[in-house]
C-alpha cells in the first residue's frame, strides 16, 4: 500500500522547471530524495504539501486529493522544513501548550520523552538553543502528534555527527511499527545509506533514478582505469563515466565481468555519494 502517490507534477519558475516528477511512498518505507542544492528537492516537498501551486499533475496522500482534502490530510502529516519557524521567545513548555491546541492527537508524554532524552531545557527561550537543539525540538514536535507520514527537508544539514546520529535514532524509533512512512530530502548521502529503503536522485528538476537502497548499493560497481584503458571500453558496458585529470571512473552493472573482459583490477562497490556524482556529473 502506498501512503503517497505523485504523478507527473510540474512547476515552472524563472530559470527552473520541475518536470513530470512521478514516484510513490509505500507504507512502512523511508524514501529519500537526494540531489544538489537547487535540484528540485524542496520544490517537490512544497508541491506535495500544497505550499506552492503546481502547474499540472496529481498528488494523492492516504488515497485522497492533497488539494481538495488538504485540511483532513495534514492532521496526519508531520513536517519539518528548513524554513519552518517557531517564535524565538517560545520555550519547550510553550511549544507543548501550543501544539496541544493545534493538534487533536498531540501527546505531551511522547514530546516530553524526547525532550528528556535529548536533555533539552524546558524553560529556556529557543532563540538561545544551538542549531542541533533547535532541530531536535522541531522534529520532536512533528513526531509527537503521531502522524502517519513524516516529511523532512534537509533535517540533518549543518549538524555535527553526534547530533545527526541522534536524529537518525529518532527517525528509526518513529518507524518501529512499520505503519508509518518518512519522505526525507538530503544532500548528505551517508545519512540516507543508513536510513532509507528507497532512494530517488533528482537533478535539474527531473528524476534521473529511483531504486531501492539495496539495488543501488549492490547492483553497481565502480571501475577506475587509465584514459587509454577507457578508450578501449565498449560504451555499452558502462552506465555513466567521469573523466578525471589522471583517470576515469565508470559506473557499471555488476553482471559485467570487467576484470575478465578488459583486464582491469581496480573495481570496488561504490557508495551512494559516488553513484550520485557519476550519475549527475558524469557522461554517457
Amino acid at each position: 500500500m502506498d501512503i503517497v502517490n505523485i504523478e507527473n507534477i510540474c512547476k515552472s519558475y524563472d530559470g527552473f522547471n520541475l518536470s513530470n516528477v512521478t514516484f510513490n511512498i509505500p507504507k512502512g518505507h523511508v524514501v529519500g530524495i537526494v540531489g544538489e542544492n537547487g535540484s528540485g528537492k524542496t520544490t517537490t516537498i512544497k508541491s506535495i504539501l500544497n505550499i506552492i501551486n503546481i502547474d499540472s499533475g496529481n498528488v494523492k496522500i492516504f488515497g485522497l486529493d492533497s488539494r481538495k482534502q488538504e485540511k483532513f490530510i495534514k492532521e496526519d502529516i508531520g513536517v519539518v522544513l528548513d524554513d519552518s519557524f517557531i517564535p524565538g521567545y517560545y520555550t519547550v513548555t510553550d511549544i507543548d501548550k501550543m501544539m496541544s491546541i493545534i493538534h487533536k492527537n498531540w501527546d505531551s508524554k511522547v514530546f516530553d520523552s524526547y525532550i528528556t532524552k535529548f536533555k533539552l531545557p524546558k524553560n529556556k527561550e529557543i532563540k538561545h538553543f544551538s542549531k542541533g537543539m533547535y532541530i531536535k525540538t522541531k522534529i520532536a514536535a512533528a513526531i509527537s502528534y503521531n502522524p502517519k507520514l513524516l516529511i523532512l527537508d534537509e533535517p540533518t544539514s549543518g549538524l555535527d555527527p553526534i547530533a545527526r546520529s541522534d536524529m537518525l535514532d529518532m527517525f528509526r524509533d518513529y518507524m518501529k511499527d512499520n505503519e508509518r512512512s518518512i519522505f526525507i530530502s538530503s544532500h548528505i548521502t551517508t545519512d540516507l545509506e543508513k536510513l532509507a529503503d528507497d532512494i530517488i536522485f533528482i537533478d535539474d528538476g527531473k528524476i534521473i533514478l529511483n531504486k531501492t537502497r539495496n539495488e543501488l548499493l549492490n547492483d553497481y560497481l565502480l571501475v577506475t582505469c587509465t584514459h587509454d584503458e577507457f578508450n578501449k571500453i565498449d560504451s555499452n558496458d558502462y552506465i555513466n563515466y567521469k573523466r578525471n585529470r589522471f583517470d576515469c571512473e565508470l559506473l557499471v552493472d555488476k553482471s559485467i565481468d570487467f576484470k575478465e573482459k578488459y583486464n582491469i583490477d581496480n573495481i570496488v562497490k561504490p557508495n551512494l555519494e559516488k553513484i550520485m556524482i557519476i550519475y549527475i556529473r558524469g557522461d554517457k
